[in-house]
């Protein structure tokens, strides 16, 4: 029970700053590791050995292939993240105007077109059509 514990003094200040840093860095270089392989496969220009190329030396020489990368085609990558990122949101909006049934206009031209045709031959008063042309829109 006589052996001293100095935990404070094992593991200086400086030395956890250091490791924190290290850490942070790991991390960051993880991530752009992957966006770097995603943007690979979400460039539509490259074909199919380009991406082979990049991806072989992305993952065999990693620190090399992934500066070079962003060297070479790093201008573009926040431009095609930023159309993917449109892309599903316009994928998004559509599957929820789908899904609610929201307003289709050319739906509601054709029922309009329609309803005027019924009036035409007078199978509806102006009340009515007025009704249901409100519906209709609204």
């Amino acid at each position: 029970m006589n052996a001293n514990v100095y935990l404070a003094y094992d593991y200086p200040v400086l030395g956890a700053f250091w490791t924190a840093v290290w850490i942070f860095l790991w991390v960051l270089w993880v991530l752009l590791l992957f966006r770097v392989i995603a943007d690979v496969f979400r460039d539509d220009s490259l074909g199919g050995w380009a991406k082979a190329g990049w991806l072989v030396l992305v993952i065999g020489l990693p620190f090399l292939g992934v500066f070079v990368y962003v060297i070479a085609r790093g201008k573009n990558m926040g431009r095609r993240e930023r159309d993917h990122v449109r892309a599903q949101q316009q994928a998004v909006d559509d599957y929820i105007r789908e899904t609610a049934g929201g307003p289709d206009y050319s739906s509601d031209v054709e029922a309009l077109a329609k309803l005027s045709e019924i009036r035409a031959k007078g199978d509806i008063t102006d009340d009515e059509f007025r009704r249901a042309k409100e519906k209709i829109l609204h």
